[in-house]
């Protein structure tokens, strides 16, 4: 596959076809863990490893399972490669795994992983799988990044609060205050805020692709030929 192919897959799965925004699969743990930059990093994170341990996996065992029972298959590898990283972070970061509680175990009814595990691992081989799942990851992760963000900076006026969780001692300096003596919106901490500042980010990415959109259409295409001999 080309250079270019794969500059598709990447862009497609983190900005064209991102799962957040765009196919907005996997809204619970969205929702629910984003009221930070760092719950969003983590849980970012840990699905981009789970989605390319499982699209690896499926890509090289798929000549081997029966399309009959495909999706027992993928269930199965997907909560396999769940637990073992549930079990790292366990082991790693236990305060953020605390954090994030449920969340962790439940990327195995996450829509989007068993989704390109149909839609493009099970069809492509093991470099395209590989690139496609840390592209749905990276996307997913942008949608959590920037959604903990908005609801983290407006909720208790800081940004990278709690950083230690995910970074250790180094990740105690990384917290910035940003307003002084800021008592915090409530609303952007409660789900009220999620769906809102969901809403908003979707809103801002259909009017910057409809304004690339116009862009592409008002250049002009100039089209080469070579002279007749």
């Amino acid at each position: 596959m080309s250079e270019s192919g794969y500059l598709k897959i990447l862009k497609e799965g983190v900005w064209t076809q991102n799962t957040g925004f765009v196919a907005l699969l996997g809204l619970c743990p969205l929702l629910a863990t984003s009221n930070s930059v760092v719950n969003g990093l983590g849980l970012g994170l840990a699905t981009t490893l789970v989605l390319l341990i499982c699209n690896v996996a499926i890509s090289l065992i798929r000549p081997l399972v029966r399309p009959e029972v495909r999706i027992p298959v993928f269930v199965l590898v997907i909560a396999c490669a769940v637990t073992a990283v549930e079990l790292a972070m366990h082991a790693f970061l236990p305060g953020l795994y605390g954090v994030l509680g449920i969340f962790i175990p439940l990327i195995v009814t996450n829509c989007c992983v068993i989704g390109r595990a149909e839609a493009f691992a099970f069809k492509n081989g093991v470099v395209k799988s590989a690139v496609d799942g840390v592209a749905t990851g990276l996307g997913f992760m942008l949608a959590l990044v920037l959604l903990g963000a908005i609801r983290e900076i407006l909720g208790q006026g800081t940004l990278l609060g709690q950083a230690d969780l995910l970074f250790g001692e180094f990740g105690k300096g990384l917290t910035l205050h940003l307003i002084d003596d800021y008592r915090g919106f409530l609303l952007a901490i409660l789900p009220p805020g999620a769906f809102i500042g969901l809403g908003c980010l979707i809103a801002v990415k259909n009017v910057l692709d409809t304004r690339a959109r116009r862009r592409a259409a008002a250049t002009p295409v100039v089209v080469l030929r070579e002279a007749d001999a």
